[in-house]
């Protein structure tokens, strides 16, 4: 299992990632720096990755899941509700690759803002 840090100037979360395809692609790049976008309580930034919907790929997950969106190519992570989920859940704009989970609770992502510069690293 692979592991990355992401930080920002008001915090940082270690991320566990699975094995997988589009990992292997994001691992490949770092360390990255991007800008952070907001959008309801999901944190996104592009990164220099291609990669395509792997099987098992969802649009509805949990709090802290680490996701790729492939038509964005961003990495997206959400903590709650965003401006298309129905109820309390963690709606993204379309399927995503699924790529792992935040250690701890994922609601320190609310400090980041948009344009924050963003670092993600191997660890």
């Amino acid at each position: 299992m692979a592991g990355i840090r992401i930080a920002w100037p008001g915090g940082s979360v270690i991320a566990d990632l699975q094995p997988g395809p589009t990992v292997d692609k994001l691992l490949a790049v770092l360390p990255c720096v991007s800008s952070v976008n907001t959008w309801g309580e999901e944190v996104y930034f592009s990164l220099p990755v291609a990669a395509a919907l792997e099987p098992g790929a969802k649009q509805v997950v949990d709090p802290g899941t680490v996701c790729f969106w492939v038509e964005g190519s961003a990495l997206a992570l959400p903590w709650g509700r965003t401006p298309v989920s129905r109820g309390d859940e963690c709606r993204l704009v379309s399927p995503c690759n699924v790529l792992g989970r935040i250690r701890g609770d994922p609601s320190v992502l609310k400090s980041a803002r948009d344009g924050d510069v963003v670092r993600v690293e191997a660890i």
